[in-house]
């Protein structure tokens, strides 16, 4: 991709009509703001499917080289983290099928031990190494649940709970009725509630954390796979 010398400075806060616009044209910066904003989102969307990082962050490449090739088609009237959702999602599935991993039902494990009084894991007041650590095993609980929901639930949960998309969004994203996204999201936090104590609330913010050497890492493949031109062959 080439810089576009004849677009203007780029807006941080640029809306997603004009982006798409701009990386459209071939602004390599437009491209890095577009993955910044929506790398967490679409890491999280699919690890939730695939409940794995590496084969999700395989699955995120993948889909921004699709979705740049693509971008023409993103409609203005549309959002395009859902667009981009859209995108991952079936990027997901595809892998998921071609692998041949027939989605599990792990069985929820018990709640915290008898006993166990958790500290808020969201204080950052305190420097007690204790805390730190509970903090810590407060969001590897939250994220094992999460893993063992079905992936009908895990996926509706980690896009209407953790990334707070709109019921309308996410029946969007996924491609099915909005009425089964209230009832799957329903049933998704009966199950979490059963098997969580009150850290579920207050760690869930920080659940699949993508940000640092990650979201840099998946930014300079999709460059440099753009560069060398090994992503013009994509279907």
């Amino acid at each position: 991709m080439s810089q576009a010398a004849a677009l203007p400075i780029l807006d941080p806060d640029v809306a997603d009509a004009e982006l798409a616009r701009r990386v459209a044209a071939g602004e390599v910066p437009a491209l890095r703001l577009l993955m910044r904003r929506h790398n967490q989102t679409l890491f999280r969307t699919a690890r939730a499917i695939l409940r794995d990082d590496a084969e999700a962050e395989d699955v995120v490449q993948e889909a921004y080289l699709k979705a740049i090739r693509g971008i023409g088609a993103f409609r203005d009237d549309a959002r395009l983290a859902t667009w981009l959702v859209r995108i991952v999602v079936n990027e997901a599935l595809t892998r998921l099928r071609r692998v041949k991993r027939a989605a599990e039902v792990i069985p929820l494990a018990a709640d915290l031990p008898g006993g166990m009084e958790a500290p808020d894991p969201m204080d950052e007041s305190t420097d007690n190494p204790e805390v730190d650590a509970m903090r810590s095993e407060t969001r590897r609980i939250i994220e094992a649940r999460i893993d063992a929901l079905p992936e009908t639930y895990r996926t509706v949960f980690v896009l209407r709970a953790i990334e707070e998309l709109s019921v309308e969004e996410t029946a969007a994203a996924l491609g099915i009725p909005e009425a089964t996204v209230r009832t799957r999201f329903f049933r998704a936090r009966g199950q979490l509630r059963e098997s969580l104590s009150r850290a579920f609330d207050l760690a869930l913010d920080q659940a699949f954390h993508f940000a640092g050497e990650r979201c840099d890492r998946i930014i300079e493949r999709v460059l440099a796979r753009l560069a060398d031109g090994s992503a013009r062959n994509l279907p």
